[in-house]
């Protein structure tokens, strides 16, 4: 009895090691933008790990992600649908996989109490990320809307934490931020308002990609960082509390913290996914990458119908 127990326990030591060298490792490249968050939780809650693929997240600013996929840094990226039409555009081949969230108020637009419009800003000082992240786009697409162009006002690049931090502070006549730092500037009135958000424009929608040869070459990875995605939902919605504090703690908010966050957007599950690939996806990307040409931050619009690879989320 012994020695099949020995033998058991050295099968199971073995199965072990067989499953740990059959993990797929993958870099996958984001920012601490609330959306994101159920990525963390697959790695925290070793949901990744469950399914076969060894996750490395990197905390890597939006304007030079893309950077980081065609050195080979990272193999993967989760970011704003238009992003993948810049990054295209600009040579880094990347594959949209599935939708990761949608924005409803949180991606916004904070000014001073006494700014009445958004017309009002022609001629101000805007902070926003760089061109071609998501907080530029949406400020072009806010200015857009209301009669106006990037080229009516003066940005000032600042990252979203520092641009929602400088506007508390007194510093520009707007910002363009995001959740969780939204909800710094709503919590001081004193400091100005939030003169529109992505429930006035619905146009912030999140999908995870990796390089085309990543997805060639490892289909199996692929399908499992897709599952884990939706099983990190399903933890959500089993145990809020536990999964809040997970991911609140990877942006150092508490679970109630990161909870008034994530009320402001919709993490999309897998029937959300299926509708949204079957048209919204293009229509959304075609609309982007003509505003996008049109601000001058690409040149030439890719091959749109490239951009999406949906068939893992069926």
């Amino acid at each position: 009895m012994r020695t099949i127990s020995t033998l058991a326990a050295a099968a199971a030591v073995l199965l072990t090691a067989t499953a740990a060298q059959a993990q797929t490792k993958v870099a996958i490249g984001m920012s601490g933008w609330t959306g994101f968050a159920p990525l963390t939780l697959a790695k925290e809650a070793g949901i990744f790990a469950k399914n076969g693929v060894d996750v490395t997240i990197k905390k890597i600013p939006q304007a030079s992600r893309h950077l980081a996929i065609a050195s080979g840094d990272i193999q993967c990226a989760a970011t704003t649908v238009e992003t993948w039409v810049v990054w295209n555009a600009n040579g880094v081949a990347t594959t949209q996989l599935f939708q990761l969230d949608k924005s409803y108020g949180a991606d916004g637009m904070a000014v001073r109490s006494t700014t009445g419009s958004i017309k009002d800003l022609k001629g101000k000082q805007v902070a926003a990320s760089a061109p071609g992240t998501a907080p530029y786009f949406t400020l072009a697409w806010f200015l857009k809307k209301n009669g106006l162009s990037v080229k009516d006002v003066t940005v000032v690049n600042m990252e979203p934490g520092p641009a929602a931090q400088a506007f508390i502070a007194g510093q520009n006549d707007a910002a363009m931020t995001y959740e969780p730092y939204l909800s710094a500037v709503r919590a001081k009135p004193e400091a100005g308002k939030i003169i529109a958000t992505t429930l006035d424009y619905p146009m912030i929608m999140d999908t995870f990609g990796c390089t085309p040869k990543f997805i060639a070459e490892n289909e199996a990875a692929v399908r499992a960082i897709t599952k884990s995605y939706f099983e990190a939902l399903e933890m959500i919605k089993a145990d809020q509390k536990k999964a809040y504090e997970i991911m609140g703690a990877d942006v150092k908010q508490t679970g109630e913290q990161f909870g008034n966050s994530a009320q402001y957007l919709r993490w999309q599950d897998q029937a959300a996914n299926k509708a949204f690939f079957s048209a919204e996806h293009a229509a959304f990307s075609k609309e982007a990458a003509d505003l996008l040409l049109e601000i001058g931050v690409i040149k030439q619009i890719p091959d749109l119908a490239k951009l999406a690879d949906p068939r893992f989320v069926q």
